[in-house]
């Protein structure tokens, strides 16, 4: 006779604030959250399973009813200050705009909840300092979402890059970025506070928290960098058509040197029109072969494959440069990225398994961002210090 095994469910309420923004929404809700629900939870043993139980939070009434319709989950409220103190909610994820985030963390922590949250963590270095130290003083676990990392791009050049492909790695190219319209003629990507400096906007305080840990994971820590910042369209329009004076970034172009000297470019620009594979593509040369990831492909150029190309300008090149490499194939099935880390992150809270990307990393992103600004606006190299 067999015997039924019951399944022991790990039940974890999450306030889950600004999830009527684009990326609370969409990455995090209704692509990360609400299908891990219907996959019955996240099974982390033969008979355990961790199963979320949401609460959507927001300022915006209208905005959350929508979403509940939108998502099924009936539970939602605009009183944050109320769930600070359910002891139901062990969890708070937030996904506001920048310039609220620090001080809803602090609150978050001090009332002894654990941390999940989106980057950048704060407007400066100091605040995402004091956030990681006050949250290891009251021993309360965090992370940040650092979600590139598990893009099916990286991930192969990862595996590449530990199988040896590219022999010594000389240097690293990337480009990001696209046209975001300004609003007048074609509604713009992207919400108007990310071009206003007051409310926490800038692409090199967006973007440059993503590079850290990009750079810092799949290559050598960054010794130090200089950069180029640029307000090239300095005015848009809110969607209801009034302009406004953009006062943040919406350019950067930087040169990063690394602890083994690799030398690594990035463009990253809201101003830009798109002539490559993707809206994000990395190229990395070596003495073996050189690749170039897009956020899902990856295409190989291995030394033996290596062209050799005479400088002509007087005749059309004989050479198609793109027939000479190879697309890398996918063996994988390939999750969503904030997916992936949110399942490593309920893992981490419920089962203690190593989560790594805690608010030191998120610290570590901020000051790569405001090293970039000093460096812009004194015109100079900036090596980068240890934060604590």
């Amino acid at each position: 006779m067999t015997m039924a095994i019951s399944t022991k469910t790990h039940s974890l309420g999450i306030i889950m604030n600004g999830v009527t923004g684009r990326m609370g929404k969409n990455q995090h809700l209704l692509r990360s959250i609400l299908p891990i629900l219907k996959q019955g939870g996240l099974n982390v043993s033969d008979n355990e399973v961790i199963v979320p139980r949401p609460v959507l939070v927001g300022r915006n009434p209208a905005k959350l009813r929508q979403l509940s319709r939108e998502s099924g989950i009936d539970n939602w409220t605009t009183d944050l200050d109320s769930l600070m103190s359910d002891k139901n909610y062990q969890l708070y994820f937030d996904a506001q705009t920048t310039d609220m985030r620090y001080q809803s963390l602090k609150k978050a922590i001090k009332a002894g909840k654990h941390i999940y949250c989106e980057k950048p963590v704060a407007q400066n270095t100091a605040d995402a300092v004091e956030l990681y130290k006050i949250a290891r003083e009251a021993g309360v676990k965090h992370g940040v979402v650092q979600d590139k990392l598990w893009l099916p791009g990286l991930v192969k050049l990862r595996k590449l890059i530990e199988q040896g492909f590219f022999g010594k790695i000389l240097s690293v190219k990337a480009d990001f970025g696209y046209w975001v319209f300004e609003g007048d003629t074609v509604s713009p990507q992207r919400p108007s506070w990310n071009y206003k400096s007051e409310e926490g906007g800038g692409i090199i305080l967006d973007m440059f928290c993503h590079w850290r840990y990009v750079l810092d994971n799949l290559f050598e820590p960054i010794k130090s960098l200089t950069c180029l910042g640029a307000t090239h369209i300095d005015r848009r329009f809110e969607p209801d058509g009034t302009p406004y004076q953009a006062t943040a970034d919406d350019a950067a172009y930087a040169i990063f040197e690394l602890e083994d000297g690799v030398v690594v470019q990035i463009n990253s620009s809201w101003a830009t029109r798109v002539r490559r594979d993707d809206l994000f593509v990395m190229q990395i040369d070596g003495t073996k072969g050189s690749a170039v990831a897009g956020l899902r492909d990856v295409w190989i150029q291995p030394y033996s494959a290596t062209p050799r190309p005479v400088w002509n300008p007087d005749i059309d090149n004989p050479l198609k440069f793109h027939d000479n490499w190879v697309k890398l194939p996918s063996h994988d099935i390939f999750d969503n990225a904030f997916k992936i880390q949110w399942e490593l992150f309920l893992r981490y809270i419920v089962k203690n398994e190593p989560f790594r990307w805690n608010l030191l990393e998120a610290a570590k992103g901020v000051q790569l961002a405001e090293l970039a600004i000093e460096s812009w606006k004194k015109r100079v190299w900036v090596n980068i210090p240890d934060l604590i």
